[in-house]
Order: structure tokens, then C-alpha cells, then sequence
């Protein structure tokens, strides 16, 4: 008989950290152009896993010594190779026991804006410029699996002040992936929003190209629960975290090097650091919206991965203006 529990068994024994399993239900009240019931119609389960970034990773981007690993292993690796695997296991696991099952890793590019979903209000809204309904009563495609709202649905923790999905077990460490299936199955309770985050605004401060506002929030309802994060500046987020800010990259040599590392990242990953694997190259190393959040949320004992020291062991380095 299939499960909730066998389920997560198999998720875990194939390689999740976190599984978290949700009704479809919950998504009532999201964005139509981010719902993803209607990738699916008749699916009744999702089913989100988390898999961890390795704190090491940041361990040289905090030195200034070794920037490559964050984006192969925790983007690139897990995105693109990690991720996939698992979800070909546990769809077939659904399959075998005669229910649908819809694998989306966090690797799909495509959405009814850009196609980069860098732009919150375009991702969340119809653009006719970019594709039509195929009804009237369809959205267009493609529907944008907005990863976070689908976590949440799931149980696997809650939103962050930062937009960054907060889970029990490893604060923002974590990539995110999830599949619909028609099996009904137990649903995990939601995580209150607050539990984790309680909007200390360390990641406003830490974010190295100002991309986080204090003040301006997005708000949505979903699974009964009104949750907030930033309105963040993607395309300020996507720069910086390329290396935008010249005092936190320390491969902005010359002028002509610090003006291009502060185009939009569109452009500028094609510069001197190519990307890594097919993802961009992220050299600020999530100042804000991972280090300082996971730094706050262990000196404050939230996290279940626990460590024999603390991450940060000295000031954060800076290059001189």
C-alpha cells in the first residue's frame, strides 16, 4: 500500500534531506500564472524535498580563497544532476503503484515573462508577448512552479523575510524541487510563518548590492496563511550575487573588469568567469539571504544540522575602494 511514509523512505534512501508532502488544496489563493494545479489537473499530492548545500561551500567565498565550488556543487550539481535522479526514482515508485506522477526539478527556465523569472509582478501575470492560453480558462503557458510557495504547501518549512526558503533542518541551505502526483496522501501540517524567521533584517544588511528593501514586501495566501517576503530587486540580486559589487570580488581587477561584473547579469556572466556548469557564477556567495540568515538562525539554536564550531570566525574581508 502506498503511503505518506514510504514515500518519504524512498525519497530520503535516493538522496532528499527533507521531504515535506502537501495537498493540493493549500494552493488556493496563489498567483493563477505560479498555480501549479494546473500543470496537472486531477493531481491531488505534492511531494517536496529539500536537498542541503554543504555549508563548506561557502567556506572560501567567507576566506577569499576559492569562489568555483558554491556554483558547481551547489547549484549547478544539484540542480541539473542531483535533483533529476531522485525524482525519476520516486516518480516511479508513484507510477508502480498506478498514480501520475509530474517531476519538476528547480532547473525548468521557462515562464510566460522573460522566461527567467527575475521579475516577481511579470512571473506572476499574464504576457501576451510571450505565449497565449490555449483557453479561456487555462493560464498561459508556461506556468511558473514558483519552488517556494510550493515547500510551503508541502510542510517543508516557511518563507523567509529574504524570499529564501527557510527549513528546520538547515536554515537557507537547501535547493528545491517537488513532484505532483494523483495519489491522495497524508498531508504534513504547515510551518507558521515566524517560526523561523523573525525579520532580524540581517540579510538586508549583509546583501552586498542592496537588493533586499526594508519596507517593500510581497504578500500571499496560501494554505489558509497569509505570508510576506521582500519585493526583492532581481535584477539588482542576480548582478550582485554575479559579482556586481567590486569590494566583495576580488576578480574586478581593472576598471573595464569592475564596469562589466556591474552589468546586468545577462551580460555579464559572459565575462572574463564564465558560468559553471550552465549556472551563473556566484561569486558574492549569498551574503545576505544565506550566510548571515544561516549565521543568525544557529547562534540561535533553530537548526536541527548542527556544528562542532561556528561559521563565522573573523570580520568579513572587504577590497579596498
Amino acid at each position: 500500500m502506498l503511503t505518506s511514509e514510504l514515500i518519504k523512505k524512498e525519497a530520503k534512501a535516493q538522496g532528499a534531506d527533507a521531504v515535506g508532502i502537501g495537498s493540493l488544496d493549500r494552493y488556493e489563493g496563489a498567483p493563477r500564472q505560479m498555480d501549479i494545479r494546473q500543470m496537472m489537473p486531477g493531481a491531488k499530492s505534492i511531494v517536496a524535498m529539500a536537498f542541503r548545500h554543504y555549508r563548506g561551500l561557502f567556506r572560501g567565498i567567507e576566506e577569499g580563497t576559492f569562489f568555483t565550488a558554491y556554483s558547481a556543487m551547489g547549484y549547478a550539481g544539484i540542480n541539473y544532476i542531483y535533483q533529476p535522479l531522485v525524482l525519476w526514482h520516486v516518480g516511479k515508485l508513484l507510477e508502480d503503484h498506478g498514480h501520475d506522477a509530474l517531476p519538476v526539478p528547480n532547473n525548468f527556465p521557462w515562464g510566460n515573462s522573460d522566461g527567467s523569472g527575475r521579475d516577481p509582478e511579470k512571473t506572476a501575470k499574464y504576457n501576451p508577448a510571450r505565449s497565449n492560453p490555449v483557453s479561456p480558462d487555462k493560464p498561459a503557458p508556461d506556468v511558473f512552479p514558483h519552488m517556494r510557495i510550493a515547500a510551503y504547501v508541502a510542510g517543508l518549512g516557511e518563507i523567509g523575510y529574504s524570499k529564501m526558503f527557510l527549513t528546520p533542518q538547515f536554515g537557507p541551505r537547501q535547493r528545491l524541487a517537488f513532484i505532483l502526483t494523483t495519489a491522495e496522501l497524508e498531508p504534513d501540517p504547515v510551518i507558521k510563518p515566524g517560526t523561523l524567521c523573525d525579520k532580524c533584517m540581517d540579510c538586508v544588511k549583509a546583501c552586498t548590492f542592496g537588493a533586499i528593501p526594508k519596507h517593500k514586501t510581497v504578500k500571499v495566501h496560501v494554505a489558509g496563511e497569509d505570508i510576506e517576503w521582500a519585493d526583492i530587486d532581481m535584477k539588482r540580486c542576480g548582478t550582485g550575487f554575479c559579482g556586481g559589487n567590486s569590494q566583495h570580488n576580488p576578480f574586478a581587477v581593472t576598471d573595464h573588469d569592475k564596469a562589466e561584473f556591474a552589468e546586468d547579469v545577462g551580460r555579464a556572466q559572459r565575462h572574463k568567469l564564465e558560468p559553471v556548469y550552465m549556472y551563473s557564477r556566484a561569486l558574492e556567495g549569498a551574503s545576505g539571504c544565506v550566510r548571515a540568515c544561516m549565521i543568525h538562525l544557529e547562534e540561535q539554536g533553530k537548526l536541527e544540522n548542527k556544528f562542532e564550531s561556528k561559521f563565522r570566525k573573523k570580520k568579513p574581508w572587504k577590497m579596498p575602494r
